[in-house]
């Protein structure tokens, strides 16, 4: 029987990076709500993301998304960043939001456009460089809408050329992670859909290139935690968009639809090795909070995949190999299933007391003034959204 204690050292590792538009003003097609608070400067979503950091102890980075966050000095930034204790993480790509890439970006057929989006990426780069990131995060909107819209094939021959002049530019110590959606905006087919794709484009590019699963981009009923093992077991899971959906990609809190599908995605992180000090996967997530207050949605996102992270921990590995050995189904189903019924709450509880940290971080940040005070003092100016 594993027990707390031992699992508390793999969960002091732990470590989520927070997305920087999560902060900003979001919605859906129809409308993007506004709050109150809401940052209307980089600076302003950094001390938000800060604040997670501050009562979670799990959230040490932020992710930037250029050109939402794009500034004049990047130093300085890292600089504002540290004072406030995190540091800038992975800078996300945008080829979604020009008129020039309706019909696509890296994919499209005009050499000028595709070109274009090539320099997008080379400009990201070198943000990378500015910033210390280690990772260059690609998610493409490009795809079609109608059979013969445009040859599939070639648009898949386009990709690679382009995602190779991308790749030929990065540092030693930096990673290209291609994310991977399988539909929308486009909705006959979209040119990265599954991770297959991702993993064939990563392969050919080499092994600084990597495959991003965001666990609300797969059809319904989509088995996650084999796609999980699977790319573990190759060496080619970079990262994680940690978020939750019912239906289409809602960027829901995670956790929030099926936690037994993010207990048993955990599972496999762990089984894979790539929650030790030595795995290079980087867990971060990808939300925009439409309904609920910013900051609160991400206190309890980045807890929820703690709690789960715990849950998955407590799994009996010995007990668990021994049954599948023995061809006992229902005893390593009912080895499985006690782990994700154990309640951890009041033991990680404990814990973050035990670090300094409150027991309670949503309730510590409903009862401090830190809504208030930015509710009065973020007044006037252009709130950030999804799409600023």
């Amino acid at each position: 029987m594993v027990t707390f204690t031992e699992i508390s050292p793999a969960l002091q590792a732990q470590a989520i990076e927070l997305p920087s538009w999560a902060f900003g003003n979001s919605g859906t097609r129809f409308k993007v709500f506004a709050h109150p608070g809401v940052p209307r400067t980089i600076q302003e979503k950094i001390a938000d993301a800060a604040k997670v950091n501050e009562l979670t102890g799990l959230a040490p980075t932020v992710a930037l998304h250029i050109p939402w966050d794009r500034v004049d000095d990047y130093e300085a930034l890292g600089r504002y960043a540290r004072s406030l204790g995190v540091g800038l993480g992975t800078i996300n790509s945008n080829t979604f939001q020009d008129n020039d890439y309706m019909l696509g970006s890296l994919t499209h057929s005009d050499p000028g456009i595709r070109q274009k989006a090539i320099d997008h990426h080379l400009e990201c780069i070198d943000i990378m460089h500015q910033t210390g990131s280690r990772d260059l995060k690609i998610w493409l909107a490009d795809g079609t809408n109608y059979p013969g819209q445009d040859d599939i094939r070639s648009r898949q021959d386009r990709l690679a050329d382009s995602l190779a002049k991308v790749y030929a530019r990065l540092g030693d110590d930096q990673r290209l992670v291609l994310e991977y959606k399988f539909f929308e905006p486009a909705v006959y087919h979209t040119d990265v859909p599954d991770w297959g794709t991702s993993y064939a484009h990563t392969v050919a590019l080499g092994d600084r290139a990597l495959v991003c699963l965001d666990t609300g981009h797969h059809a319904p009923g989509t088995n996650i935690e084999f796609i999980v093992a699977q790319l573990l077991r190759l060496g080619k899971l970079g990262s994680f968009d940690f978020n939750s959906r019912f239906y289409a990609d809602d960027d829901l809190m995670v956790g929030a639809a099926d936690p037994f599908q993010l207990f048993r995605i955990l599972v496999e992180v762990i089984r894979g090795g790539a929650l030790g000090p030595d795995s290079t996967v980087a867990f971060m997530l990808d939300q925009c909070h439409n309904i609920e207050n910013k900051i609160r949605g991400q206190i309890r996102s980045v807890l929820n995949v703690q709690e789960m992270t715990a849950r998955a921990l407590l799994v009996d590995r010995e007990a668990l190999s021994a049954a599948q050995r023995s061809g006992d189904v229902l005893e390593a189903n009912d080895i499985l299933m006690d782990a994700f019924y154990t309640d951890v709450r009041a033991d990680l509880a404990a814990w973050r007391e035990s670090r300094g940290l409150p027991a309670n971080p949503v309730a510590a940040y409903r009862d401090s003034d830190y809504q208030r005070r930015i509710d009065a003092e973020r007044v006037g100016g252009t709130q950030t959204s999804w799409g600023a």
